[in-house]
Formats: C-alpha cells, structure tokens, sequence
C-alpha cells in the first residue's frame, strides 16, 4: 500500500507553545490511523447495517445520530440519520466492510486517504473547541464515545469524544493544515504540547 504523508507536516512543530510557563494544558497530535470509513444505510436499512458494524469492529453502538464508542483501537460514530464513520489503526476495514454491506443495506466509502485525523487532548480541551463550534462540549451532553459532524467558516469536521478530555477530529486533508494552524492559534492562550 501507499505511505501516505501528512499534510500537517510542514507546519506540525513539537514542543510546548504559547503561555505555557505554568504548564500546557492543551495537547495536540495527528493520529494517523490506518483506516477511516464511512457507511451510510438506506432508508429503512439502518438496523442492518449497525448490526454489520457490530459484527467488523465489536463495538456497541446505540442507534441514532451522535451515539458512539471507543475502545481505544477502533472507533465508530453516527453523525447523521443512518450514517456512520469508523476509525482503526489497522489498514484494511473498508474491505472487511465490503464483505458484509451488501449494495441491499447501503454504502461503504473508504476515506482514509482523504482525511486527517487531529486528537486535542487536556483540561482546556472543551474550551478550546468551543471557540470554533456551536457545540455543547461538556461530558453529558457530549459523552465518551460520541460523535458530532459541524463546520468552522468552510471546514467540514467530524468530532468524536474519545476520552474524558479527549477530542478526535477528522477533516478533509486540503483543509488539514489551516486548520491546525487555526487550532494552535487559539491553543496559544493557556499553553499547548505538540507530540
């Protein structure tokens, strides 16, 4: 297979940043997990195809848009009415998708190589994200596990909570680099870590 490059690269600096005198409370990395897939059902097929991606992945997963899990390999979350994204570290699960959604149930598209994957990581976390989305970041309204599909200005994101202060992000490659520049910027202010 292709090694794929990152596209942060040029602009992914380690190393603590911005007022970090009294410690970092942001943590920023690219992830760069093996696959990323997006399945989507069609009408009236969603049970089936959330049934498929028990049977991939063995993670539970509640029905509807914004449920998710995580174990820590793998994760899976709704963003829309029967639409769903899952993320390994292992290359090879659109395949492994393919063998079980039939064209009757819905679709399977492999995005790994067409998004990037930034975890933002810290007690400042939510904060942080809360300066690009209009979106409730706090633990019960947005629980370990789930997921939420938004946009900053034109940058389409998917989010899932991976951890109790834990973030990974997923946009497009192209948009990638501004916005994790964008993303160190309004780090800046209480201290950030690159790794």
């Amino acid at each position: 297979m292709v090694e794929r490059q990152s596209p942060l690269e040029p602009v992914l600096h380690a190393g603590s940043h911005g007022n970090f005198e009294h410690g970092v409370d942001i943590i920023l990395s690219e992830t760069q997990p093996g696959s990323i897939v997006q399945l989507a059902a069609w009408p009236g097929e969603e049970k089936k195809l959330i049934s498929c991606i028990r049977t991939v992945t063995g993670l539970a997963l509640p029905d509807g848009a914004g449920g998710g899990s995580t174990d820590g390999v793998r994760s899976v979350f709704g963003f829309a009415s029967g639409k769903f994204t899952v993320v390994d570290e292992a290359e090879g699960l659109a395949s492994a998708f393919a063998g079980v959604v039939t064209p009757a149930i819905g679709t399977v598209t492999d995005l790994s190589h067409g998004r990037t994957a930034i975890r933002i990581a810290g007690p400042k976390a939510e904060w942080v994200l809360a300066k690009f989305f209009a979106i409730d970041f706090a633990l019960p309204a947005f629980p370990v596990g789930a997921g939420r599909s938004t946009v900053h200005h034109d940058i389409f994101a998917q989010i899932q909570r991976t951890g109790a202060d834990q973030f990974d992000i997923y946009v497009f490659r192209s948009f990638a680099r501004s916005f994790w520049k964008a993303l160190c910027h309004a780090s800046e202010e209480v201290g950030y870590e690159v790794q």
